[in-house]
């Protein structure tokens, strides 16, 4: 062979050397960006992180309080903050452009606020149901044993806003007894209204059974039977703005699984 024949195989070679490490580099490089394109929340291990901020129904303050930090807990990493307050007013908070990542309401109708302005991921799905009850002063020493007992002039009775879900129940238990009450006062959400009969500035309140179960001996519950005529679906959503997504998906998943709802049953909430 001669010696321009030997220089030119050489040079083959190392151009051959010099495009296989190309090829190499090239697959790297889009290993390494498929790996980075993973979830919001979620690194490309897989694991959850971030935090995840959640608008919640005031009643499912002490249940949702509890799966927040069993979450944090199993995805160190991760952390879930919480707004509770009337279905309503969350609603109106987040379509006015509150940041938020997961909102669960306490009724269709206040969750329909937030659909219908387009700011629901996806379908919203009931999770739980809730029961009205009448929560009277510790003893029941006005001896309430009814609906009808609550309409008495002598009583000093206390109802949520009929814009919040427990009041609009409310109002619809009244409605189908046929029956008429005044109340001393309309509360923004049901624990303001429950708070009303711990304090003694009122001797009842219609709440829900969640709530009357979540404060102990600081009230006594009255059941009643038209509270099966107005009990409440209560849905919950990913938000359509939601900075977190895999995580936040995570936690609602957490509610709806069996760990959650044996929770949420341990509170006094209906399966859906």
């Amino acid at each position: 062979m001669t010696r321009t024949a030997r220089r030119n195989r050489r040079s083959l070679q190392v151009a051959g050397v010099g495009a296989a490490a190309l090829l190499a580099l090239s697959a790297c490089s889009s290993s390494d960006s498929d790996s980075s394109s993973t979830t919001s929340g979620s690194s490309a291990s897989g694991k959850l992180s971030g935090t995840v901020t959640v608008f919640a129904a005031a009643s499912l303050k002490e249940s949702f309080t509890t799966l927040g930090k069993q979450f944090e807990q199993a995805h160190s990493g991760t952390k879930i903050t919480f707004s509770f307050g009337g279905s309503d007013s969350l609603a109106a908070s987040i379509t006015g452009g509150a940041p938020a990542d997961v909102f669960a309401s306490a009724s269709p109708k206040t969750m329909k606020i937030v659909t219908d302005a387009g700011d629901a991921s996806g379908t919203p799905a009931t999770f739980v149901r809730n029961q009205l009850e009448i929560a009277t002063l510790p003893g029941n020493p006005h001896k309430i044993a009814s609906l009808k007992d609550l309409t008495g002039s002598d009583l000093k009775v206390v109802l949520c806003d009929k814009q919040v879900p427990c009041g609009a129940a409310a109002q619809k238990a009244l409605d189908t007894s046929g029956l008429k009450l005044t109340p001393v006062s309309y509360e923004q959400d049901v624990k303001a209204a429950l708070t009303k009969v711990e304090l003694k500035e009122a001797d009842a309140a219609v709440v829900y059974k969640t709530d009357v179960h979540a404060a102990g001996d600081k009230v006594e519950g009255v059941e009643f039977p038209e509270s099966a005529d107005a009990v409440n679906d209560y849905p919950i959503t990913l938000l359509k703005n939601a900075r977190n997504t895999g995580t936040a998906k995570a936690f609602i998943a957490l509610v709806r699984s069996a760990e959650g709802q044996k929770v949420l049953a341990g509170a006094g909430f209906l399966k859906p």
